[in-house]
């Protein structure tokens, strides 16, 4: 089986895109379709065992993806992987900036030292990676850089820090879409995505998890491949002109309005679930 993507076959044949946080959830499975489409992914994160895991199936399924072991939040760390891409590579011609995490806690329990973490996570590794990409090679050649921050909007209660830094992320964006010019910087806006993410979150948010569909008015969960074919888009020349935008791929989460009690009339949009090595996280399963 290979990756079943909506777009054309060798859409980015030639082209070398990094995918931080490649190993697992999102990264993986956009990493999976780019080298679907021909691109070379250089995948990015902490854990080696899980990208070299991710190369091996993006390998099997006749792609070509590298590994590169980078904590994003450190400086120097930073520089040397994107120099590493680079020296392997010769080129960047995107980067996918979705690395990151967070955990729950309301605003009153996080720490400095808790806040701090999730922001340099989601921000500020971010910025390192899109500085460091426009500045060896993007400023001279061109490219494009996409931002993955989360459903966001009117607050993220019980993760703050995260919504914080998110929110930052995609001002961040708009900025970058002006400073670095024509190099194009978006955003994409992931709601409640099926990811195994999901599994790293404590046993008593499963029931929270569980029930999140009645808040939808898609009546659903995301797949990792939605939110995969956005970022894609993005990527892609028909893009040329869109730059400072955020495209949310959310199931119309944050147009739930209390003042309007019926969220969606109880049915859902099929789904679209391309990646063929895609499976349901344990917190789902039995639902």
């Amino acid at each position: 089986m290979s990756y079943q993507s909506a777009f054309a076959p060798g859409l980015f044949k030639g082209q070398v895109v990094i995918v931080t946080g490649g190993g697992s959830g999102i990264g993986r499975c956009t990493a999976h379709e780019l080298a679907a489409l021909g691109a070379t992914v250089a995948l990015v994160g902490r854990r080696v065992d899980k990208l070299e895991a991710a190369r091996a199936e993006i390998e099997a399924a006749g792609g070509q993806a590298s590994v590169h072991v980078c904590d994003i939040r450190e400086e120097d760390l930073v520089r040397a992987t994107v120099q590493a891409v680079l020296a392997a590579h010769g080129r960047i011609d995107g980067l996918v900036n979705n690395a990151g995490g967070q955990f729950p806690a309301p605003l009153v329990a996080i720490s400095a030292k808790g806040w701090e973490t999730v922001v340099r996570n989601n921000l500020t590794g971010g910025f390192l990676m899109a500085r460091e990409c426009f500045a060896q090679w993007m400023q001279a050649h061109g490219g494009a850089i996409v931002n993955i921050i989360a459903d966001m909007w009117m607050g993220m209660p019980g993760m703050g820090h995260s919504g914080a830094a998110r929110a930052g992320m995609l001002n961040f964006t708009e900025t970058a879409a002006l400073e670095w010019a024509p190099v194009r910087s978006n955003a994409v806006a992931p709601g409640v995505i099926a990811s195994s993410g999901m599994d790293k979150y404590p046993p008593e948010m499963g029931p929270l998890i569980r029930g999140m569909t009645k808040h939808i008015p898609a009546r659903r969960l995301g797949t990792e491949s939605e939110v995969s074919a956005a970022i894609v888009f993005l990527l892609s020349p028909a893009a040329a002109f869109i730059s400072g935008a955020c495209l949310r791929v959310d199931g119309g989460s944050p147009n739930a309005k209390r003042a309007w009690p019926e969220v969606g009339n109880g049915k859902s949009p099929a789904e679209f679930n391309g990646f063929h090595l895609a499976s349901k996280p344990k917190v789902l399963q039995g639902d």
